[in-house]
């Protein structure tokens, strides 16, 4: 299978970014050659372009998704976050300010709707557990492991601070200080929670291998 190409036992049992190779999104993707978008655009948007906002929905949308995909570990409650943070930031782009990046502003928003949507999750969970909903919500969907790769699984062991350091800087690809303004932790605190991040998916996947 793809994620146990040769290329990422060499590197898993070596180095920790290794484990990268192996979560790549599904959808055959662009590789572009920057990660982020023309700063024309957003300024445009803000004016009230449509079209600019439909460029930078465009431009990110995959990214978000996939971020919220293995952030929440859920289709649906991924698509909802992401619909709901570009539909914040339309509401929003007032607020945007013309000296700052695009993208760690948008990667902001979508953090603090897939933690409100892991939130809206544990409590819904919580009450079908404590009996406080009727019977019929225990037989809904539940988040399955059952579908996803064993590297998605690994990443769905991690605590949920570690797991979105390590997505924002080995996935999204962002410095250590667009990740700071996005989750306001200090960079100190966001180098150690990738750091573990990392050891721990390497456990796993040298014991998986």
């Amino acid at each position: 299978m793809a994620y146990r190409s040769r290329r990422v036992e060499a590197v898993a049992r070596k180095e920790s970014p290794g484990v990268l190779w192996a979560i790549q999104p599904a959808e055959p993707t662009t590789v572009r050659a920057s990660t982020d978008i023309d700063p024309a655009i957003p300024l445009r948007a803000r004016n009230g372009d449509t079209e600019a906002f439909a460029e930078l929905v465009e431009f990110f949308h995959m990214r978000c998704l996939r971020y919220a995909r293995y952030l929440l570990g859920d289709e649906e409650d991924a698509e909802e976050a992401v619909q709901d943070t570009f539909v914040r930031v339309y509401d929003h782009l007032d607020q945007f300010r013309s000296d700052a990046r695009f993208e760690p502003w948008l990667f902001r928003i979508l953090a603090n709707r897939c933690r409100t949507a892991r939130e809206r999750r544990r409590r819904r969970e919580s009450l079908v557990i404590t009996g406080e909903l009727p019977a019929v919500a225990a037989d809904a969907p539940q988040p399955s492991l059952d579908m996803l790769e064993e590297v998605e699984a690994a990443l769905e062991s991690l605590p949920a601070e570690q797991r979105e350091a390590f997505l924002l800087r080995h996935v999204e690809d962002l410095s250590y200080e667009d990740m700071a303004v996005i989750t306001g932790v200090r960079l100190s605190a966001l180098r150690m929670r990738v750091k573990r991040a990392c050891d721990a998916l390497r456990t796993r996947l040298q014991q998986e291998m």
